[in-house]
């Protein structure tokens, strides 16, 4: 019976392995981006795309930001043979949760979380993904771990802020500075299914904590929104990520590409409001720019309803400047 061909993905994965085995490419040369993958071996994007995470699956590659996808290190034994992996029965004593987890959050800020997995994160170790099951559970629960460690890294300001507006403002800076760091992190919370991630609530409480005369609900509506903004504005970073690993350009360059097409959409005259900022600085709008500008509009709006004149308050003087017969009224 003739055996059926291996897909077209896995053909060229093994073609780029053979460059790698050879020596044609070592440890830090480029490998070919998915645009030059779609061009020399005439395949859809999507299974360019398919090409390069098997790759880094398989511990072959490694994706470095500003650069692209570069050949890895060889993962060695103890007896300085390399090996990408080793067998399940073999120890792992050098392992913990806390390492996993410090892995993981490596794997996924140099790639992003779609290509994380736990073979992905096994070969940072040099072992099989078995190993890592003594660990954590599974996928799921590793990114999570991942995303509450990646909490705990943030350093909170001494001394803190008394200001409401002004612990909500640095609450805010701190979770942005937090998503540039950990660019798959934004994505992964959910403010409809949120998960139990006791550091990031910390950070949430610290952010509030100076918000006085509001109800619960109230407030937690205030420190939602808060987060909904910070999450949304930062949701861009992990795709721009995967866009520049895919593509093998940065967003400068990308846009430098797209430049002439936009220009003949501007030129038809149809779109006045873009066409008011297409000569001005190209760094004009960024995502520090949209972050700036709609966290000041976000606490004035706030500031409306945290500031306001409370009934209540209103209530109790009006009864205090009453005579004791009116107040039973």
């Amino acid at each position: 019976m003739e055996r059926s061909s291996p897909p077209p993905y896995r053909r060229i994965v093994d073609a780029i392995r053979h460059r790698i085995d050879t020596g044609e490419l070592t440890p830090g040369d480029r490998v070919p981006s998915t645009r030059r993958i779609t061009q020399e071996w005439g395949v859809a994007m999507a299974t360019a795309t398919k090409v390069l995470t098997t790759l880094r699956q398989e511990g072959l590659v490694r994706a470095v930001p500003g650069v692209g996808t570069v050949v890895a290190e060889p993962r060695r034994t103890g007896r300085g043979a390399p090996a990408r992996e080793r067998r399940p029965g073999e120890t792992d004593s050098g392992l913990s949760r806390d390492r996993v987890v410090r892995a993981g959050i490596k794997v996924a800020d140099a790639e992003g979380l779609r290509a994380l997995s736990m073979r992905r994160v096994a070969a940072e170790f040099g072992v099989s993904s078995m190993a890592l099951y003594r660990h954590v559970a599974g996928k799921d629960e590793l990114v999570l771990l991942m995303a509450d460690a990646a909490f705990d890294d943030v350093e909170l300001p001494e001394p803190a802020p008394d200001d409401w507006r002004a612990r909500m403002e640095a609450g805010a800076r701190l979770q942005w500075e937090l998503y540039r760091r950990h660019p798959w992190l934004a994505q992964y919370l959910s403010l409809t299914r949120p998960q139990p991630m006791p550091r990031a609530m910390a950070l949430i409480e610290w952010t509030m904590a100076r918000v006085r005369g509001t109800d619960p609900v109230t407030l937690i509506h205030l420190a939602l929104t808060l987060l909904g903004f910070v999450r949304a504005t930062a949701a861009g970073f992990e795709d721009d990520l995967e866009a520049e690993q895919e593509t093998g350009m940065d967003q400068g360059q990308w846009m430098a590409t797209m430049e002439p097409v936009f220009e003949g959409i501007l030129a038809s005259g149809s779109y006045p409001m873009y066409a008011g900022v297409s000569d001005t600085d190209a760094d004009l709008v960024t995502p520090d720019s949209l972050f700036e500008f709609g966290l000041a509009r976000l606490l004035d709006g706030m500031a409306t309803l945290v500031d306001a004149p409370r009934p209540a308050a209103a209530e109790g003087r009006a009864v205090h400047d009453h005579g004791p017969h009116e107040r039973h009224l």
